[in-house]
């Protein structure tokens, strides 16, 4: 390299003022010092490479003093002379100081990112579940580990805590594996080391809730009317059949989602599994019970409140699934999200069409272009269907037999 005649003194620097417009000082070989209009004193290096003409900064004065500026002036000045371009390798070296200090995260904070940036749409349900199999059985584990130092050996031994519960054990694999897929793709690993670990349980053929024929329910109703529980357990599980909706869903409900007297009860979408706001058109029979709830339930926020004495906390999830338990109405293993699929094949069964169904289960439609047209439709439809639900139920209740008979072009029902 040739000889620099370096010309600057500190003091010449120091003196300089700045201006509306930025300008510079010329210290020889292409190192300058550039005056901002705020003040700011910055190193530059100019060069030319390959013919273009190139700029990178090294500094800011004089947190980088003269001497230090020079020396690395000549660092770079070899750079360019061994065809090497100072500002390209400027910029890899922050990515790389970026992707190193991103790296440098634990697992527990990055999944919570994750939850917080890719899973903002879901319920809140949904994320309270993945941060709760976070909490529980994850993070005890690996959540203080940084991302890249987490081998496929240590998910193992997550996943090897859970082998008692392999569908469970297998959806926190699938969800350490979206949260490294995650990570790659903001440069935080380069590798995804859960993937090799598909098919590490074993997970048993899916067993669908059991559902009621219409004897079994016509036992399950009797029985249930002669249960010495909590007004508000019976009531709850009333609804669960004359509205079709989840137990959640039901059991953390408030007064302002209900309009008793247009009979409509109007679900957020932060409630609902899919993510969307779901009407249900309330038959006669559910109006009245939701009333009486609203009576009982006065001084609490909860239309549903828990039974135990905790008026400012909901009936929690485990009050009704033990309380169906205890029921001994003949059939074992019936539980409360049977109850959606008992009026969904009732309905079924009596004629109701399966779009109607479907929006009366709150399912997602695959079909975008259906989805478009049913999110707009049917509601009379739905609300006809729930108060013959409702109807069915209590005649199923009594043991009465509905048996269509022709007479004269009229279908007339006949009580056996």
């Amino acid at each position: 390299m040739r000889h620099v005649n370096y010309t600057l003194k500190p003091i010449t620097i120091d003196n300089a003022k700045p201006r509306d417009k930025p300008y510079s000082l010329t210290d020889g070989g292409g190192l300058i010092v550039e005056i901002l209009p705020s003040g700011t004193k910055a190193w530059r290096f100019k060069y030319h490479l390959d013919g273009k003409r190139e700029k990178v900064t090294l500094g800011n004065y004089p947190a980088m003093p003269v001497k230090q500026a020079r020396e690395r002036h000549e660092e770079m000045r070899l750079q360019v002379d061994q065809g090497l371009s100072p500002a390209k390798g400027k910029q890899t070296s922050v990515r790389v100081a970026k992707a190193a200090a991103a790296a440098a995260v634990p697992f527990r904070s990055f999944s919570a990112r994750w939850v917080d940036e890719t899973l903002f749409y879901r319920s809140d349900t949904y994320r309270a579940q993945i941060n709760r199999w976070l909490d529980t059985f994850v993070n005890p584990v690996i959540g203080d580990m940084n991302m890249p130092d987490i081998s496929a050996e240590s998910i193992l031994e997550v996943i090897d805590g859970l082998l008692d519960k392999p569908t469970t054990a297998d959806a926190v694999r699938r969800v350490i594996q979206q949260v490294f897929s995650y990570a790659m793709r903001k440069l935080v690993v380069k590798a995804n080391p859960a993937s090799g670990l598909k098919g590490a349980v074993v997970v048993p053929p899916a067993t669908h809730h059991k559902h009621l024929t219409e004897k079994q329910l016509g036992a399950f109703l009797r029985c249930l009317d002669q249960q010495g529980a909590h007004a508000g357990t019976i009531i709850a599980t009333k609804l669960l059949l004359l509205t079709m909706v989840r137990k959640s869903e039901l059991l953390r409900s408030t007064r302002e989602e209900f309009d008793l007297d247009q009979a409509v009860w109007d679900i957020p979408g932060d409630r609902m599994k899919m993510g969307k706001p779901h009407r249900v058109y309330l038959s006669r029979q559910a109006v009245e019970l939701f009333r009486q709830m609203f009576h009982f339930s006065s001084d609490s926020p909860w239309v549903f409140p828990s039974i135990h004495g905790r008026r400012k906390v909901p009936m929690g999830d485990v009050t009704l699934n033990h309380f169906f338990s205890r029921m001994a109405f003949g059939v074992s293993g019936f539980s409360p999200h049977g109850t959606r699929g008992t009026a969904a094949t009732l309905l079924l069964e009596h004629g109701h069409r399966k779009d109607v169904v479907e929006l009366l289960l709150a399912h997602a439609e695959k079909d975008k272009t259906k989805a478009a047209y049913l999110h707009h439709e049917l509601a009379e439809e739905r609300r006809v269907a729930l108060q013959f639900l409702a109807d069915r139920l209590d005649r199923i209740r009594t043991g009465a037999e509905v048996v269509s008979l022709n007479a004269r072009g009229a279908t007339v029902e006949v009580a056996a």
